[in-house]
């Protein structure tokens, strides 16, 4: 699995630059109107989850362990995705729901793929961190949906930044350690 992942660090990175992008653009434009708002999560949600997938295509055997949990967050992310297209009238509360629904399931995958992780890989708290603050921010959206999608640009953008960031050194991490394994030193 570490090797898999140290061959793919850039699609890991790639999806943490993403979601750092939609931050931003969040956070430039809080005045963003919903159905720009269910657009942008859509766009987002779909690359996200055909991410996954093909990380899934592209690992072979290497993720052979994993392929039940990339199917779920492949789909789960695309479904997200183009509900939010086919529906762009959709209500700030329904978004809300379905962004902390998407965010507490793949939430909940990475920190059980962190823990998985440990046997193979020191260091993993990168991926669990941004498992738990996915599954922290989804939580908080359902305690307080009365605050509206809209209202919560902010934090939805802030939310992105530190996620993309926690996927991004994640990948750049397992660039350097794909870089060790292939010099011959053990991984750390």
């Amino acid at each position: 699995m570490l090797e898999y992942l140290s061959r793919q660090w850039w699609s890991v990175a790639l999806r943490g630059a993403i979601a750092v992008v939609f931050g931003v653009v969040a956070l430039i434009w809080p005045d963003i109107t919903l159905r720009a708002l269910v657009f942008l999560y859509g766009f987002y949600a779909l690359v996200d989850g055909l991410l996954a997938l093909a990380a899934l295509l592209l690992g072979g055997d290497l993720v052979r362990d994993r392929r039940g949990w990339l199917i779920v967050e492949g789909v789960a992310g695309i479904a997200a995705g183009v509900i939010a297209f086919l529906w762009p009238e959709i209500t700030a509360l329904v978004l809300l729901y379905l962004i902390a629904a998407w965010a507490i399931a793949t939430g909940v995958l990475e920190v059980a793929v962190a823990i998985w992780l440990r046997r193979e890989l020191r260091g993993e708290w990168l991926l669990a961190l941004g498992g738990v603050v996915s599954v922290v921010f989804g939580v908080f959206l359902v305690v307080r949906p009365g605050d509206g999608a809209v209202a919560v640009v902010w934090l939805i953008g802030l939310f992105a930044i530190l996620f993309g960031a926690a996927l991004i050194g994640l990948g750049l991490r397992l660039r350097r350690l794909g870089g060790a394994l292939r010099g011959g030193a053990p991984a750390a």
